[in-house]
């Protein structure tokens, strides 16, 4: 619980695990866009 408040105070600890999730986020979109386009063409 100490570990998750400090998550949501610190943004040392906030802003790069949010910029994190938000490029994994992209990446998954765009390798599940491009399977799915490379399946179609198939």
């Amino acid at each position: 619980m100490q570990l998750l408040k400090a998550f949501f105070t610190d943004p040392v600890i906030f802003f790069p695990f949010t910029g994190l999730a938000i490029l994994l986020g992209i990446c998954i979109f765009y390798a599940v866009y491009f399977i799915s386009k490379m399946s179609e063409s198939a």
